[in-house]
């Protein structure tokens, strides 16, 4: 099956869950979305990220993102992991993983690369808009942990450039200047953007975030 790509739907599926079954879609709502997959459960860089994700759970909600893990181990597997992760981490998982036995969900997600390990998902992350379209996703080896800092960044991005002429340059973060979309002529931008803007070259045009 081919890749996801940004700007595909996600696909919809029904899972079991360590909060219960789900339907993807249904269980997003109008929120954002964040979907990401763990090799296994019982490995130790997966147990600090989800210690880490439940520790920003608060930063998420502030974007208005629901995040949901994934791991192709049963739910009792899930639930004994969940207590090395709340003891290990000092933390309190507070967001659901979908038990995957069967691996359909990271089949229909691309996460399983068989050039790697054809067992073991590697670490994805799709980054979902409210129209269910995938925004974004990152693609990390096994061994590698993700930042997921760089993820709120990175969602941050997301939803200003989605209801904003801007795009953000590099290392941006959140209040920093942003950069006007060449779609938009000079004279539209004075009235997009009465905060003014620095015309560097014609193809770059700074200005102050506008929602700030």
């Amino acid at each position: 099956m081919a890749a996801l790509r940004i700007g595909d739907t996600a696909p919809n599926f029904i899972a079991k869950t360590t909060e219960g079954e789900i339907m993807f879609h249904q269980w997003l709502g109008d929120s954002w979305g964040v979907l990401f997959s763990h090799p296994a459960d019982f490995t130790p860089v997966c147990t600090t990220e989800l210690g880490m994700v439940s520790k920003l759970k608060g930063e998420f909600e502030k974007r208005n993102v629901k995040v949901i893990g994934l791991s192709v181990d049963p739910l009792d597997s899930h639930f004994e992991w969940i207590k090395d992760i709340n003891e290990t981490q000092n933390t309190k998982m507070n967001f659901p993983m979908i038990a995957d036995e069967d691996k359909y969900v990271a089949t229909l997600y691309d996460m399983i690369h068989p050039n790697a390990d054809d067992k073991l998902t590697v670490r994805s992350v799709f980054v979902i808009g409210p129209d269910k379209k995938v925004k974004l996703t990152l693609t990390y080896p096994a061994s590698t942990g993700r930042d997921f800092f760089e993820i709120l960044r990175a969602i941050d991005s997301l939803q200003l450039t989605a209801t904003f002429s801007v795009a953000t340059p590099v290392n941006w973060k959140d209040g920093d200047d942003c950069i006007i979309v060449n779609s938009i002529s000079d004279e539209d931008a004075v009235k997009k953007f009465p905060k003014g803007f620095i015309k560097v070259k014609d193809y770059l045009r700074v200005t102050p975030q506008p929602n700030k």
